[in-house]
């Protein structure tokens, strides 16, 4: 079978994540995969990318004049369709995140059918996105709605969890009698089971006795910070000598041509100097595949800090590594987290996030009870 995968900017994130690992096991399953995205740069992206067929389309600028956002990145990836129909031989399209590229296809499909859409909605876009000014009310009403209508010309449309899909009912009206298929991201376990940590990643690795992760791309939705609050706030709630063996790394995906990467890892760098101690904390900017498996496997637990997170891979990973979780209590770690057996789901404060830590911190009994369960009972 020849598959194609359309994917604007295949960086390092969760949505990245799936599509990679998507197009590596059909392409070792004997399958005929091209990858064709819109950004791609060797030295910021999943390693498995360089052994896969990647087709660059850059032929127009990703805004106008600083603006546009999204109907440049609806261009673009319009653009690279275009391309496929007209350069490719395929027999499946998986596309994601911009479904106005499904527009070329439904086109393409009146002069040749021998072949089937398939659309993975993450989130509907239209609400991830500010409407401050009525300009802007306009412009995004317009993009909305192609966004609505071409997801619904794709031959299947996936979610990645139950929430994603309560939630696409709820925002495309017209999508609710259309069959939507949840298929969670997978995890590739030979890979986790094959990496080897040397003595260049032992370097970034703390060795304190209490080592809390937080794993997230450096974006504002991601509220991180919360991170380095609850941090701060268990001070409060542990002995002096025990909080001194306690240290926080923050590591997440960075993109130094991304705004909000650069802005938003600035604002917490300096939040965290401000109220921590230097040797207490840890900034770690898109780390390797390495030393994400030795942060998770090393960590006393991992702070998941989104709100109504689509799924969220991070503590999927994270348990897969033996390491409970300590999440806020919406969207996709209700599915992925057993309260109080493989972590602690909370409110989005960062007293209830500091408590769960000085458990397993104090509770010797309980974090080991957590560790051996995370792993078996999940999976």
């Amino acid at each position: 079978m020849r598959v194609v995968f359309l994917h604007p900017d295949l960086g390092i994130g969760g949505a990245e994540r799936l599509v990679v690992d998507a197009a590596v096991a059909l392409d070792r399953k004997g399958h005929q995969v091209k990858v064709v995205t819109n950004h791609y740069d060797e030295k910021h992206c999943f390693k498995e990318t360089r052994d896969l067929d990647i087709k660059q389309i850059k032929w127009f600028p990703r805004t106008i004049f600083g603006h546009m956002w999204a109907l440049c990145a609806y261009i673009r990836l319009c653009l690279a369709a275009m391309y496929v129909c007209f350069n490719e031989d395929f027999d499946v399209v998986f596309c994601d995140q911009v479904s106005a590229a499904l527009l070329v296809f439904k086109i393409y499909s009146l002069f040749n059918s021998n072949f089937r859409t398939i659309f993975y909605c993450h989130f509907p876009d239209m609400l991830l996105t500010k409407r401050e000014s009525s300009m802007k009310k306009l412009y995004r009403s317009v993009i909305d709605r192609i966004e609505e209508w071409s997801t619904g010309m794709a031959d299947m449309i996936c979610v990645n969890s139950e929430f994603t899909a309560s939630v696409v009912r709820d925002t495309f009206k017209s999508l609710q009698n259309h069959q939507l298929r949840v298929v969670h991201p997978s995890l590739n376990t030979k890979f986790f089971d094959s990496i080897k940590v040397g003595s260049d990643v032992d370097d970034l690795i703390s060795h304190a006795e209490y080592t809390f992760v937080s794993l997230n791309r450096f974006e504002v939705k991601k509220n991180v910070k919360l991170a380095i609050e609850a941090f701060i706030e268990l001070k409060d709630l542990l002995p002096e000598d025990l909080y001194k063996k306690c240290h926080l790394t923050i590591a997440g995906g960075y993109d130094p041509i991304n705004a909000e990467n650069i802005r938003y890892f600035g604002e917490l760098k300096k939040y965290a100097e401000e109220h921590l101690e230097e040797a207490q904390c840890r900034f770690i900017r898109s780390p390797s595949d390495e030393v994400k498996v030795a942060l998770l496997r090393s960590s006393r637990a991992v702070l998941y800090t989104p709100d109504r997170e689509h799924f969220g891979i991070v503590p999927v990973e994270a348990m897969y590594c033996a390491s409970p979780v300590i999440a806020v209590n919406t969207g996709g770690p209700l599915e992925t987290i057993k309260n109080n057996e493989t972590g602690f789901l909370v409110n989005q404060t960062a007293v209830e996030f500091a408590q769960c830590m000085a458990k397993l911190v104090e509770n010797q009994e309980l974090y080991l009870k957590m560790k051996k369960k995370v792993c078996y009972s999940f999976f």
